[in-house]
């Protein structure tokens, strides 16, 4: 595990900052351990209860399998470190860019994912994007937002196209990019990342198979999506996360710190 560069005094975090740290610490490790890293860059957000205008944020140049509760930043809306423990150029500018534009103007959203895996990628760099072709792509149905690509993502004009292509969804493909989920919760967030992943990696090997794709009814499309909605609406994304935490429950002790 790495070394903490700095002296972090928890007696100056709330109980509640700590709590969602050590989630935070504990998704970033889950995307780890479901192969969704691209080495140090791709970020993952979480809001900071009771406090307007912050959220958390990975600090630049910690690998997700070691991520610890002390290492995330917090940050405003204007990209200022708010806290005492990291300096102003310890997160990643980008990331930054991405997540405070829909942290800022979604106050439903808590948690944000950025991921750059082969098939989001892959998914992202196709004119139809997501289809409709498995369980788990239905659950997007008419869901999904699309964000046209503009390069690395450190223009701060681009905040607000990136709330404007997400609209109301909780989802989005950022185009020749990569996948990008949200929650209203950190758990609901590593659902959406988890299933979006998923339908992505469904689809490349459909694809590749060579065969005719076959197409569900569009009646059949929307049951399913509100069928999955339902499963949120009932905790069940919550039943998940306590399950997936004892993939990491070795690690406890460290991400927790």
């Amino acid at each position: 595990m790495h070394d903490t560069p700095f002296q972090f005094d928890r007696s100056l975090i709330s109980d509640d900052e700590w709590k969602t740290r050590c989630d935070l610490a504990a998704l970033y490790r889950l995307v780890a351990h479901f192969r969704m890293t691209d080495l140090i860059d791709t970020h993952i957000s979480a809001r900071v209860p009771g406090e307007e205008g912050h959220f958390l944020i990975n600090r630049y140049g910690v690998l997700f399998h070691e991520m610890r509760a002390s290492d995330l930043v917090k940050i405003d809306y204007d990209g200022n470190t708010v806290d005492a423990h990291h300096g102003p150029d310890s997160f990643n500018r980008a990331g930054f860019n991405i997540h405070s534009a829909i942290h800022a103007a979604r106050h439903d959203i808590s948690c944000i994912v950025h991921t750059h895996t082969s098939a989001g990628i892959a998914v992202s760099a196709q004119e139809d994007g997501l289809l409709p072709i498995s369980q788990h792509a239905l659950k997007f149905y008419r869901r999904l937002g699309y964000h046209d690509y503009e390069g690395i993502a450190l223009n701060p004009d681009e905040r607000q196209r990136l709330v404007r292509d997400l609209g109301p969804h909780m989802v989005m493909i950022l185009r020749n990019h990569g996948l990008l989920a949200t929650g209203r919760s950190i758990a609901e967030a590593f659902n959406q990342i988890y299933f979006l992943e998923r339908a992505c990696q469904a689809q490349v090997q459909a694809q590749a198979g060579g065969a005719t794709l076959r197409f569900p009814s569009e009646a059949v499309c929307e049951l399913t999506a509100q069928q999955s909605d339902d499963e949120i609406e009932h905790n069940l994304h919550q039943l998940a996360w306590s399950s997936v935490l004892r993939l990491i429950s070795k690690d406890q002790g460290d991400y927790q710190s």
